[in-house]
C-alpha cells in the first residue's frame, strides 16, 4: 500500500513538472519588449497609486538669489535628491580624457614596404652582376631613388663586403620594426585622449586583436632610424651592417599604423554611456540657506531642486517615473551590448528581469502603505529584497545579480518608497545576496545563504540605529525582522526556484549537478542499451570538464552535455562502432543508408533531451556537438560506388557550435573517438593527432560561432593530452604463470 502511494506521488509529481516544462513565456508570444512595457506600466500604476501627494505648498523661493543677503532660514522640510549638472559634465570630461586614441594596424602598407626593400636589393644586385662601374652604380641608383641615400651610404653600402647578406639582415629589422608599428601621431590631437597610453586593433582574418600600448614606447617616423639601430644592436648583427642599417633602411620605412576617428569616437561613446550622474542627497532638517548670510550658487542649485522636488510644482512621483524609465532601458542596452554579462541574455531571462523590477517596485509601495504605524522602522526591513536578488543570481550570475542589487533599492527610493535608512538596509541586503551564491552547489545550501544574510543584515540595521543615535530599546525588534527577512529570503528561494528553472528553462548550478547524477534513469538506461556508447560519454565528459576549466568555460555544463550528448544513440545502438563486437551492420548496407543511421542519431538525441526537459543550453550541445560536418567515412565509401554525390546528404543535422562549452564538447568527442584508434598511442603520437583533428575543424569551420580563442584551442589540446595521456599510460607485461607458462614452453 505504501508503495502505491509513492508511486502515485511520483505520477503526480512528473505530471505537474511536465505541464510545467509545457509553459514557455516565448509560446506565449510576449516578445522582451512587450513584456519590458507591460511591467513598466504595471510599475507606474503602482507608484501613483500608492505614491504620497501632497499638494500643499510648502514656500515659495522667488526672493531667493544668488549674490544677495537671505532674510530668512530655509530648511529642507522633506529629504530630496538631484544630479548636480556641472560636477556631472566634470566627471564626464574627465573619464573622456582616459580614453586612449585607438588605432589600426595596416597589414597592406607593411607587405608594402617589404616589397619595396626587395624590389631595391634586386635592382642592387642586378647592377652589381652586369658589372656596372662604381660611379655609374651610385648614379644608377640616385637615379632610380632619388634623394633617397646620400653619397657614402651608397658608397658605403657598395663596398660592403657583406652586401650579399643586406638583404635577410634588412628583412629581419624591418618585420621587427614594422611589427611593433610606425604609428602617424603628426594628425592626432593627442591632447583630447589619453597622454599615456593608446589602443592598436590588429585585424587578424575574422577577429581583431586589442592591444594596449605605452606612448613611451611607440615609435613614429622621427623615431625610425634610432628604432632600427636598437633593433640592429638587440640582435647582435655585424658592427658593418649595424652601422649602415639605420641610413639605409629608413627611406623604406612608412607609417603603417593609423588613427582611427570612428573606433575612437566608438571608445568614448560606450565610456559615456557608463558614466553615472553625480546625485546630491539633501536630507531632511538640512538648513540650505542660513539668515544674513550671501546666497551662493550652489545654494540656489539646492533651493531650485528643492523647488522642483515640492509636490505642487513637481512631484516626486513624477521625478521617480522618469528616473525609473531612464533605470529601466538604460540597464536593457547594457545587457544587449554585454557590458554587465560575457554573453547575451535569452529572451526568457529578459522577460524575468523586467518581471521583477516592476514586482520589486509594487512590492516595495505596498509595503510603504501596509506598515505605516511601524514608526522607526526602515520600509525595507518588511521587504525581501535579497530574495528578488537572489534570483537574477541563480538563473544570470552574480555579476548581473550585483547590478540588480544597486538597481532595485535606487528606483524604490526614486520613486519615493524608501527613505534614506530602508535604502540603506535594501543596498547592503541585495549586495550580500548577490554573492553568498557564488559557491553554492546544494539546495540546501540556499538555506545557508538566507543565514547569511540574516547575519548581513543584522549588522546593517546595527549601523542604521548607530547613525540614529537610537534607544536601545529599538535594538531588539529591529534585529529579529532583519534576520527574519534574510532567512525567509533564503527559505521562498528554496520554494520558489525549481518552478522557475522549468518554466524559464534554465542550466542553473543545482539543477545541472542534479542532471549530472549518473543514476538517471536514462543514463542508466543508457549503459544498459549502449555500454560503449556511455564509456564513451563518461570519458567525453572528463575531457570536456577539464578543458573548460582551464579556459574559464562552464565545466558543470560541458559535464552535464557530454553525459547526454550521444542519448539518440540508444535507439540503434549496434550501428556505432563503440558499441559493436565482432559483426559490422554497416558492411551489409548501402552506405547512405549507413549515413542516414548515423545523422539521425543527433536529431533523435535533441528529441530525446527536449522529451526529458533538460535545459536549453544542454540541447545545444546534444545538437551541436557534430556541427554540420561530413561523415566522411561513409562519404568516400559512396563515392567510390556512385559516380554523383551530393556531399549535403553525408552532412550532420546540425548547425556549427555556438557556446565554448558546446565547442569543447565536440573537440572532446571527436578525440576521445579518433585517439581510440591509435596503435601504441605515446604522448607525441596523441599530441600530434589531436592538434590536427582541432586544425581539421577550424579549417571547415566548425569553431567560427564559437568565441574560442588560438589560446584557448591551445590549452584544449594540451587538457585533452593531459587526460587522455593518463588514461592510456603503458603497462608492464605482467609474467605468465601456471598452465599459460607451461603451455608456452611446450
Amino acid at each position: 500500500m505504501k508503495k502505491t502511494a509513492n508511486s502515485f506521488g511520483e505520477n503526480a509529481l512528473n505530471f505537474l513538472l511536465n505541464e510545467l516544462r509545457k509553459f514557455n513565456l516565448l509560446r506565449l508570444g510576449l516578445a522582451p519588449g512587450m513584456v519590458c512595457l507591460g511591467s513598466f506600466l504595471l510599475a507606474v500604476f503602482f507608484i501613483v497609486t500608492n505614491i504620497n501627494m501632497d499638494t500643499e505648498r510648502t514656500g515659495d523661493f522667488s526672493d531667493f538669489e544668488a549674490g544677495k543677503v537671505a532674510d530668512r532660514d530655509l530648511i529642507a522640510e522633506h529629504p530630496f535628491s538631484y544630479v548636480d549638472k556641472e560636477a556631472t559634465r566634470l566627471r564626464m570630461e574627465a573619464q573622456e580624457s582616459l580614453i586612449p586614441a585607438v588605432f589600426r594596424y595596416s597589414s597592406a602598407v607593411t607587405g608594402e614596404i617589404l616589397k619595396s626593400w626587395n624590389e631595391f636589393c634586386d635592382f642592387t644586385d642586378e647592377l652589381v652582376t652586369q658589372g656596372t662601374p662604381a660611379a655609374s652604380l651610385r648614379l644608377a641608383v640616385q637615379a632610380e631613388y632619388p634623394a633617397y641615400f646620400t653619397v657614402e651610404t651608397l658608397n658605403a653600402y657598395f663596398t660592403s663586403p657583406q652586401r650579399v647578406e643586406f638583404r635577410d639582415y634588412g628583412l629581419v629589422l624591418l618585420n621587427t620594426i614594422l611589427t611593433r608599428g610606425v604609428f602617424a601621431l603628426k594628425a592626432v590631437d593627442m591632447g583630447r585622449h589619453n597622454p599615456d597610453m593608446v589602443e592598436l586593433l590588429v585585424s587578424l582574418g575574422v577577429r581583431t586583436e586589442r592591444e594596449r600600448v605605452n606612448f613611451n614606447a611607440i615609435v613614429s617616423r622621427d623615431d625610425v632610424g634610432d628604432a632600427i639601430l636598437a633593433a640592429a644592436e638587440n640582435a647582435q648583427m655585424p658592427p658593418g651592417i649595424r652601422d649602415l642599417a639605420s641610413s639605409l633602411l629608413s627611406p623604406f620605412v612608412q607609417e603603417n599604423v593609423f588613427f582611427s576617428r570612428e573606433d575612437t569616437e566608438l571608445r568614448i561613446t560606450e565610456a559615456m554611456g557608463r558614466v553615472t550622474a553625480v546625485v546630491k542627497n539633501i536630507e531632511k532638517g538640512k538648513r540650505i540657506v542660513r539668515k544674513g548670510f550671501i546666497i551662493t550658487e550652489d545654494e540656489m542649485q539646492d533651493i531650485e531642486a528643492l523647488g522642483a522636488a515640492l509636490p505642487s510644482q513637481d512631484p516626486r512621483g513624477v521625478i521617480g517615473l522618469i528616473l525609473l524609465l531612464a533605470l529601466l532601458y538604460v540597464l536593457f542596452i547594457l545587457l544587449q551590448s554585454r557590458l554587465v554579462m560575457n554573453r547575451e541574455l535569452s529572451n526568457s531571462e529578459r522577460c524575468l528581469l523586467f518581471v521583477l523590477v516592476c514586482l520589486y517596485l509594487a512590492g516595495a509601495g505596498l509595503a510603504k502603505n501596509l506598515v505605516p504605524g511601524q514608526s522607526g522602522f526602515p520600509v525595507s526591513l518588511f521587504f525581501p529584497t535579497a530574495l528578488m536578488v537572489m534570483i537574477p543570481a541563480v538563473f544570470m550570475g552574480p555579476l548581473l545579480a550585483l547590478v540588480m542589487a544597486l538597481a532595485f533599492p535606487l528606483g524604490a527610493c526614486f520613486a519615493g518608497f524608501f527613505d534614506i535608512p530602508s535604502y540603506i538596509f535594501a543596498l547592503i541586503s541585495g549586495i550580500a545576496a548577490s554573492t553568498v551564491l557564488r559557491s553554492a552547489e546544494k539546495r540546501m545550501d540556499l538555506i545557508k545563504a538566507g543565514m547569511a544574510i540574516a547575519a548581513v543584515n543584522a549588522v546593517a540595521v546595527i549601523v542604521i540605529l548607530l547613525m540614529r543615535t537610537a534607544r536601545f530599546a529599538e535594538y531588539p525588534p529591529m534585529l529579529l525582522w532583519a534576520a527574519l527577512n534574510g532567512i525567509v529570503s533564503g527559505m521562498l528561494i528554496l520554494g520558489i526556484l525549481p518552478p522557475l528553472e522549468h518554466v524559464l528553462n534554465a542550466a542553473t548550478t543545482f539543477r545541472l549537478i542534479e542532471l549530472s547524477d549518473l543514476n538517471a534513469p536514462v543514463l542508466r538506461k543508457l549503459f544498459t542499451t549502449s555500454p560503449g556508447t556511455y564509456s564513451h560519454s563518461i570519458m567525453v565528459a572528463n575531457l570536456a570538464e577539464q578543458a573548460c576549466q582551464d579556459i574559464g568555460a562552464n565545466a558543470l555544463l560541458a559535464r552535464v552535455g557530454a553525459y547526454y550528448h550521444d542519448i539518440g544513440k540508444m535507439d540503434n545502438p549496434d550501428y556505432f562502432v563503440e558499441n559493436q563486437t565482432d559483426y559490422n551492420r554497416h558492411d551489409a548496407i548501402n552506405p547512405r543508408l549507413s549515413a542516414t543511421v548515423i545523422r539521425s542519431h543527433v536529431k533523435l538525441g535533441v528529441e530525446k533531451a527536449r522529451s526529458l526537459g533538460l535545459p536549453a543550453d544542454v540541447i545545444n550541445i546534444v545538437a551541436e556537438h557534430h556541427g554540420n560536418s561530413l561523415i566522411m567515412w561513409f562519404y568516400k565509401k559512396a563515392t567510390e560506388q556512385e559516380d554523383q554525390v551530393n556531399s549535403e546528404d553525408f552532412c550532420y543535422p546540425g548547425n556549427p557550435p555556438r557556446s565554448k562549452e558546446s565547442a569543447v564538447v565536440m573537440l572532446a568527442d571527436v578525440a576521445e573517438a579518433a585517439v581510440r584508434t591509435l596503435v601504441k598511442p605515446t604522448v607525441a603520437k596523441m599530441e600530434k593527432f589531436i592538434q590536427q583533428l582541432i586544425d581539421n575543424k577550424v579549417e571547415h569551420g566548425q569553431l567560427a560561432q564559437s568565441e574560442l580563442t588560438f589560446r584557448d584551442l591551445e590549452m584544449i589540446k594540451n587538457a585533452f593530452v593531459r587526460m587522455l595521456a593518463g588514461y592510456y599510460h603503458s603497462r608492464i607485461e605482467y609474467p605468465k604463470i601456471g598452465a599459460e607458462a607451461k603451455e608456452e614452453a611446450g
